[in-house]
């Protein structure tokens, strides 16, 4: 039979060599795959993705396009490449240009794609982290989910409510993600949500819109110390709390757009009433060390949810209080 193709999507944006290397020839290590392709968007990087492919040296086991665009982030740069996929490839898998797959990566996820299911995700190592993800965080037991017939050890079809899982505790990992780009052409990122939200909002569309899921329990790709949008921001910086803003935007719309059960619903407005109390907190520490964020930042935050400052700042300095008397 011939294999279904494959388009390979990776943003790119780094500031040191070598970093994009790896992770390409993580792909081109791929077993038992044939029809595959690789899209890099170079999203303005400092370090351009012409010289990381050439430094693979030599032709290469699969093609590798590259588009150039003015930075946007990753979310932006993923769909530039989705816009650039022929619509006669079969799937897309995403990779992040510092992270790693294994070997039969693919391979796996092609198996369990052909066997029912319209996504496909993995168990993977988180930066500088000798136990997995799903470990660590244990928000899946694999023993509810039944094995994939024929499979290799460890592939699973996933039974429950996805948006459920990932409201409550999300356990897909982008650069694990192999999907059906055929069944689901149309679906875009949402690049506005930049270091908080953009993935799982893709995740909860795919599932709005009736996909099937499927997993393997063994870890399939290696997380590396590059660029990271979504974790390089430290507390009381204007960054953070741009996240915090970006988090309560993306619990607010799975609250107005997905169908959630009672329970997943107490615990999406438990978790905006943190982030109110963090982002008091934010605003307070750069109030006193002259670092406020910008004022469209303020404005737009008041605009989402003014609660944060009339009730998040005595909430924020009740709770520093309590704490300070333990």
């Amino acid at each position: 039979m011939e294999q279904p193709a494959i388009s390979v999507v990776i943003p790119y944006f780094q500031r040191a060599p070598g970093i994009l290397r790896r992770a390409l020839a993580s792909v081109m290590a791929q077993r038992g795959v044939e029809n595959v392709e690789v899209v890099v968007v170079d999203d303005s990087s400092p370090v351009p993705a012409s010289g990381e492919i050439a430094s693979l040296g030599g032709p290469s086991q699969f093609p590798v396009r590259v588009i150039l665009q003015p930075n946007g982030g990753p979310g932006a740069a993923r769909n530039t490449a989705l816009d650039s996929v022929d619509a006669t490839r079969r799937y897309v898998a995403f990779l992040d240009s510092d992270d790693e797959w294994t070997a039969d990566h693919l391979s796996n996820a092609i198996y369990a794609l052909s066997r029912g299911s319209d996504v496909y995700f993995a168990d993977l190592y988180q930066l500088n982290q000798s136990v997995s993800a799903f470990k660590r965080a244990g928000r899946i037991r694999p023993d509810d989910h039944p094995a994939i017939p024929g499979g290799t050890d460890g592939l699973r079809e996933f039974r429950g409510n996805m948006l459920v899982q990932i409201v409550t505790g999300n356990i897909i990992g982008t650069p694990t993600v192999v999907y059906d780009f055929n069944k689901f052409a149309d679906l875009r990122f949402r690049p506005e949500y930049l270091n908080a939200g953009e993935d799982y909002l893709f995740w909860m569309d795919l599932a709005k819109r009736g996909a099937r899921f499927s997993f393997s329990i063994v870890p399939e790709v290696t997380c590396g110390a590059g660029v990271n949008v979504y974790t390089g921001s430290g507390w009381g910086s204007r960054q953070h709390f741009l996240r915090i803003h970006n988090e309560m935007r993306y619990r607010k719309v799975s609250l107005r757009e997905y169908s959630l059960p009672k329970d997943a619903r107490i615990h999406v407005r438990k978790k905006i009433n943190e982030l109110r109390i963090q982002a008091a907190s934010s605003f307070m520490h750069q109030l006193r060390h002259g670092t406020l964020p910008e004022m469209e930042l303020l404005v737009a935050h008041f605009r989402l949810d003014p609660i944060s400052y009339f009730a998040g700042i005595p909430m924020a300095i009740f709770k520093k209080s309590r704490v300070g008397r333990q």
